[in-house]
C-alpha cells in the first residue's frame, strides 16, 4: 500500500482533506451515500478505477473510521458509512451544487451502476422537501432501481428496489441529465421524457412537486 500523505498542517480544512482529499475518495464517499455496497458494486460505478487503488482508499476511509466493513451475504464483504462517514453528506452536496458551475468536458462516460444519481437526488431532496409531504417512489433509471421515501419531509434516498411504492417513476440516464443540466425543461421532461405510474392517487402532485424543487435547485447556480 502506497504510503499516506499528509499536510501536516494544524488547519481544520487540511486535516479533513487528509481524509478525503485523495482521488477517488469522495467519489468512493458519494456512492456509499446510496447504502452499503460490496467492492464490485464499487469498482463498476467507479468506471476506470484500479482495483489494487479502489483497494487502499477504502483501507484508508476503514481505518479513518469514515467506513465501516462487514460481512455480507453469500460470504462477500460489505462497506457502509459509519456516523462520521454520514456526515460528509454536506460536503457532498456542496460539491454537486458548486459542480454544476462547470459544463462536461469531452464525450460524457456513463457510470457503470448509477448510485451517483440515488446520492445526488437524495441529498438535494433533503434542502427542497417540504415537512407536509409523505409517499414512497420507486425511480427507476435506466431499468436501475432506487428508493426514495419521504415521511413527515424527512427524505431516504437509496439504490435499492422500493417494495409498495405510491408510484413508479421511469426515465433514462441521458434525459435526467439533460434536465438537470437545464437542458430540457421540466414540463417537457415530464411529458415526453418520462413515465408515471400512479398507484396511490394524489402522491404523484407531492412527487412531482419535489422533483421541479430539485431541478430547480440544481439550476439555480447554473
Amino acid at each position: 500500500m502506497a504510503k499516506n500523505r499528509s499536510y501536516k498542517l494544524l488547519c481544520p480544512i487540511a486535516r479533513a482533506l487528509d481524509r478525503i482529499g485523495d482521488r477517488w475518495t469522495l467519489l468512493i464517499l458519494r456512492d456509499l451515500h446510496a447504502g452499503p455496497a460490496r467492492f464490485t458494486d464499487l469498482q463498476r460505478g467507479l468506471t476506470a478505477i484500479a482495483a489494487n487503488l479502489l483497494t487502499e482508499r477504502l483501507g484508508k476511509l476503514v481505518s479513518d473510521g469514515l467506513v465501516a466493513k462487514g460481512d455480507g451475504s453469500h460470504g462477500a464483504s460489505v462497506y457502509e458509512l459509519t456516523e462520521l462517514g454520514a456526515r460528509t453528506s454536506n460536503i457532498i452536496f456542496e460539491l454537486a451544487m458548486f459542480g454544476t458551475n462547470f459544463k462536461p468536458e469531452g464525450e460524457i462516460v456513463k457510470p457503470g451502476n448509477l448510485r451517483t444519481v440515488a446520492t445526488t437526488l437524495g441529498a438535494v431532496a433533503k434542502r427542497v422537501v417540504s415537512p407536509e409531504m409523505n409517499f414512497r417512489a420507486s425511480i427507476i433509471v435506466d431499468d436501475e432501481n432506487m428508493r426514495l421515501t419521504i415521511q413527515d419531509g424527512q427524505v431516504l434516498m437509496l439504490y435499492e428496489t422500493c417494495h409498495m411504492p405510491d408510484l413508479i417513476f421511469s426515465t433514462s440516464y441521458s434525459e435526467l441529465l439533460a434536465l438537470t443540466e437545464g437542458e430540457i425543461a421540466p414540463d417537457v421532461f415530464a411529458k415526453s421524457h418520462s413515465e408515471l405510474e400512479i398507484i396511490t392517487p394524489g402522491k404523484e402532485v407531492e412527487f412531482m412537486t419535489l422533483m421541479f424543487n430539485i431541478v430547480a435547485e440544481l439550476n439555480r447556480e447554473q
